[in-house]
Formats: C-alpha cells, sequence, structure tokens
C-alpha cells in the first residue's frame, strides 16, 4: 500500500507548466497541496541526463508526467531515467503520463528496411520499469497493442466538442472535415458528438511532406469548416486543405488539432493563412511564438488528466472521461451545454 494518503507527481523538463497545472488542478479536488515531487534533472556537459530525487518514494503510487515531444530523444530519454531512478527507489507503482506520445507515426512498416519505432519506444518504457501509460489521442490506435501494460488513451474530442458548441452557438451551418482519409474515423466522432454532417479532403503525397494533389469529398458550400486531426507539424498539409476548402465555397475554414508539434515555418504559415482560427492543446508546451499568434488559441487538457489520475489512482473508471456531459463540471464552467 502507498505510504502516503495522494499520489505523487513529479515531471521532466518536457512540459512543466502542464505538469504543475495538472498538480494545482489535483489540489483543488483532494482538498489538500498536491506538488510535484522535489528533484532535478540535470545534463553533464556531454548533455548525459543525470536525475537526483529529493524526497522519498518508497512504497508511493508515482506519475510521471513527461510528453516526448521536441526534442524527442532527450525528452524520453529523461522519462527512462526518472523511472529508472524511482523503480531504484523502490516506488510501488510507475504511471508514466505521455499528454503526446512521440515516435507514434511510425507505426508500421510502409516500405521494406524501414523501423517500426513506436513498437521500440514501447519496449523501452516497459523495460525501465513503467507499469502503466496514460496518453492522449495516440496517432494509431493499434499502438495501445504495442505495449505489455495498460495503456489509458485519452481523447481530446470531448475537449473539442465544448469548445465547439461553446465558440459556434450555431452548428447548422458548421461542416467537420477530416484533412485525409485516414483521419476519418477521428473526424466523424466529432462529428457525432456535435451533431454536424462530416467531408473529407483527399490528398496524394509524391513524397513525405509534399502534397501533390487534394480533392474535397462532399459540399462544403457555405459552411464554416472545421478540419481536425492529432498532429500538425510544418502546418504544410493544414493550410493547403484550408486553401481547398476556401476555393470550394467554404465560408470560413477552422481547425483543432490535438498535438500542436508546430515545427519550422508552421507558425507563419498559419498566421498567414487563409484559416480563421487553429485551436490546440497544451499537450506539448507551446513557444512563445505559438503564444502570439493571432490566430492560434490553446485550451487547456490539465483539468481531464488531473481526474484521469485520480480515477487511475483510485482504481475507477478513465474512459468516463470520453463523455462530454462528464467534463463540463471539470472545467469549472469553462463551458456549457446550453
Amino acid at each position: 500500500m502507498p505510504q502516503s494518503q495522494e499520489p505523487k507527481l513529479i515531471s521532466g523538463n518536457a512540459n512543466q507548466t502542464l505538469a504543475r497545472a495538472v498538480a494545482r488542478r489535483m489540489s483543488m479536488h483532494r482538498g489538500t497541496n498536491i506538488g510535484l515531487v522535489d528533484a532535478r534533472v540535470e545534463r553533464f556537459n556531454d548533455q548525459e541526463i543525470f536525475v537526483e530525487v529529493f524526497e522519498n518514494v518508497r512504497g508511493e503510487d508515482m506519475f510521471i508526467i513527461q510528453p516526448t515531444s521536441n526534442p524527442a530523444n532527450d525528452n524520453l530519454m529523461e522519462l527512462l531515467i526518472i523511472s529508472d531512478a524511482l523503480r531504484r527507489s523502490s516506488a510501488s507503482r510507475i504511471t508514466a503520463v505521455i499528454p503526446y506520445f512521440g515516435y507514434a507515426r511510425q507505426d508500421r512498416r510502409t516500405k521494406a528496411r524501414t523501423p517500426i519505432s513506436a513498437k521500440l519506444v514501447a519496449n523501452l518504457v516497459a523495460e525501465a520499469g513503467i507499469e502503466r501509460v496514460l496518453t492522449m489521442d495516440l496517432h494509431a490506435a493499434q499502438i495501445q497493442g504495442f505495449f505489455d501494460l495498460p495503456v489509458d488513451n485519452l481523447y481530446a474530442s470531448p475537449i473539442f466538442a465544448l469548445d465547439i458548441k461553446h465558440h459556434f452557438k450555431d452548428v447548422s451551418d458548421v461542416m467537420v472535415v477530416s484533412p485525409d482519409v485516414g483521419g476519418v474515423a477521428r473526424a466523424r466522432e466529432l462529428a457525432q458528438r456535435i451533431g454536424c454532417p462530416l467531408s473529407i479532403v483527399d490528398k496524394r503525397r509524391e513524397k513525405a511532406g509534399e502534397v501533390a494533389e487534394m480533392t474535397v469529398i462532399g459540399d462544403v458550400s457555405g459552411k464554416k469548416c472545421i478540419i481536425v486531426d492529432d498532429i500538425c507539424d510544418t502546418a504544410g498539409t493544414l493550410c493547403k486543405a484550408a486553401e481547398v476548402l476556401m476555393e470550394s465555397g467554404a465560408k470560413e475554414v477552422h481547425s483543432y488539432i490535438t498535438h500542436g508539434v508546430l515545427s519550422g515555418p508552421a507558425v507563419e504559415r498559419i498566421t498567414n493563412s487563409v484559416m480563421k482560427s487553429l485551436v490546440i492543446t497544451d499537450s506539448i508546451e507551446p513557444t512563445d511564438a505559438v503564444k502570439g499568434a493571432k490566430n492560434i488559441r490553446i485550451v487547456p487538457t490539465a483539468p481531464m488528466f488531473a481526474q484521469a489520475i485520480l480515477n487511475i489512482w483510485h482504481g475507477t473508471s478513465v474512459s468516463s472521461l470520453f463523455d462530454h456531459e462528464t467534463l463540463v463540471p471539470i472545467y469549472d464552467g469553462m463551458y456549457t451545454l446550453d
């Protein structure tokens, strides 16, 4: 049994803002102060990672909050080394809270002599002593099967549904759009939540990162189009899809993306695009450029992750958080269903 009466949180350097927000939210729920475990995660001169935990964690139920975002390799190693430090300090159970699971796009062999890196990362996580994973919007749902341990995959769509209903009071002229055929299931799920039709942008790539041709499947004339996807990296495909939708008669285009990787020229492209707004979550720590962009808005995930951690700690259902009605009280009136 855990020695303390509360779960214990520890964070690497990937997204300490989110980790502190989760701790604050859990403190509100529990009526007691839940802070991050005092530790240092530093680098030697040759960039080797060193971790030292300053608090007793023997017999404790530990949750490591660490997305494996850019720099992916450094943040992944921090996660693994923190886990090793906790395991060697006799922690009772170690759960990795990975809001953004890096390497998820390499989930299968698309051609000869290529790796399945997502499976390799799953093996590393298990070998480091992690006994459970909590993540959000895995790029491919089958990645859960890469782990031989419990994986709870949260979804951003309930939060997005609340946000859309809050900002688009009348959804009669809203059209949910999948930016490719592979994302249809994700887009359809959100469309069903808000009671809107679905359209698809069919794209053909000549090579990775370059889109040769796009075709809109469905009538978007006069519609407020909402593009839904899990990852936005350089934003080239997203901005091109927005242009194609506007050329096809859309009234305006918005995008809801779970993980705002936003590397390279992404922020500049989005700022100069025809998109009226891009909504992302804080699963990846936003840069100053992202925070300062006039048409990028960030919705918080801390309330959902805090409740999920408490549910895991209590041994109660995590899937209850898949219902957007359940999230209304968790988000403290930030959204309403009226």
